[in-house]
């Protein structure tokens, strides 16, 4: 059987993301919440040195371990990278996230100073580069061109299959950081060069002192840790679509406390000034605004469903043109159809199963729902 050429793909794509016409969710929803429980949501912005003091005790667990396993055969340290070392590192890694909203300390220098020291375990330098284009990710959400934690054109008309998406899954990190630099290239700064030349160094210094399993063990971590693995559940459950028309995830469950809060998402979106440790707090502030929102209960499972279900994948984002959001006419005709023939039949109700990935049950009006209490 004849295959299209790629070109053909990419101007008649298989897949095509949801183009939505409306602005981000989180800046009118921050708008509300103010209006109703300012003083009470204010009093939770600043910063938690306690962040601070789990990222250290990590960093220094890891370079402890590194020694540790410098002499174990191979088979030992790819077990260990991936049980061990790539929960440790993927906490780091949403350690950077935490700090690149400068979270954990007042000073700014502070928390940049401490994301640089704790990017060593990973191997990679990335903490600066990181925090460029997370900050595009809150002030461009699903922006084309902007928003880099989209997956690009290619991604979602290649990855379909289970196989494909189990082999994507699994070197996400990878796609992960080598995107940015494909799709938005930054000019390297004073500060990149900083945290390349203390990674590097941190790099070459274990590779001389411990030798290569060291040195492994750490990269490892972060390759396995950011990809087939229970913690990176987190970076396909939070904007990925698994029901139609809501962007941001959160997630609740115990995972929270070995990723500093992050499953929380739909409130770090709304407020990014809210260090993790307060999160939970803003939920029980407002509980009708987030336990209402669909939500996750275990990351193993949004693996699972995002690997089996035909009708998820890398294509399953929200879009838009522009900040405000993509003007009708741009949309694609065929999401445009099927909204149109979803408004012809808007007159009558239907009702579908419970998706169990969701932690959530309607109401008797059918608006809303209710969270229901699960297991991680």
């Amino acid at each position: 059987m004849a295959t299209a050429p790629v070109s053909t793909v990419m101007e008649q794509p298989q897949h095509e993301f949801h183009w939505t016409e409306s602005a981000e969710p989180h800046s009118a929803r921050r708008k509300e919440l103010l209006q109703k429980y300012g003083p009470q949501i204010r009093a939770l912005y600043g910063y938690d040195a306690r962040t601070a003091y789990q990222v250290i005790a990590v960093s220094l667990f890891q370079c402890c371990m590194a020694w540790a396993v410098r002499n174990c055969s191979w088979g030992t340290i790819l077990a260990l990278g991936w049980g061990v070392s790539g929960f440790c590192n993927q906490n780091l890694f949403c350690a950077q996230h935490e700090l690149s909203h400068f979270l954990a300390f007042k000073k700014p220098s502070h928390n940049k100073l401490l994301s640089i020291l704790s990017n060593c375990p990973l191997v990679v330098p990335t903490a600066t580069t990181f925090r460029k284009y997370h900050q595009e990710h809150h002030s461009h959400l699903g922006v084309e061109g902007w928003d880099v934690d989209l997956p690009t054109y290619v991604e979602a008309n290649v990855i379909c299959t289970f196989l494909l998406k189990l082999g994507w899954v699994c070197c996400y990190i990878l796609v992960y950081g080598l995107r940015p630099v494909l799709i938005r290239p930054k000019k390297i700064g004073s500060a990149d060069l900083v945290n390349i030349a203390v990674v590097l160094g941190f790099d070459a210094v274990l590779l001389y002192t411990c030798g290569i399993k060291s040195l492994a063990y750490l990269l490892a971590g972060t390759v396995m840790g950011g990809g087939l693995h229970p913690m990176a559940g987190h970076l396909i459950s939070e904007h990925y679509m698994f029901v139609k028309d809501q962007e941001t995830y959160s997630y609740y469950g115990a995972m929270n406390k070995l990723t500093y809060n992050v499953g929380y998402h739909n409130e770090h979106h709304d407020f990014p000034q809210i260090p993790q440790t307060r999160l939970p707090e803003l939920q029980k502030i407002a509980p009708e605004y987030y336990l209402t929102l669909k939500h996750h209960t275990s990351w193993c499972y949004v693996i699972w469903a995002f690997l089996t279900d035909a009708e998820v994948g890398p294509w399953t984002r929200m879009k838009r043109k522009t900040v405000g959001g993509t003007k009708p006419q741009d949309i694609p005709a065929a999401q445009r159809a099927a909204r149109d023939a979803a408004a012809a039949k808007a007159g009558k109700k239907t009702v579908t199963a419970p998706n169990p990935l969701l932690n959530i049950a309607a109401d008797a009006s059918g608006a809303g729902g209710r969270a229901v209490k699960k297991g991680n």
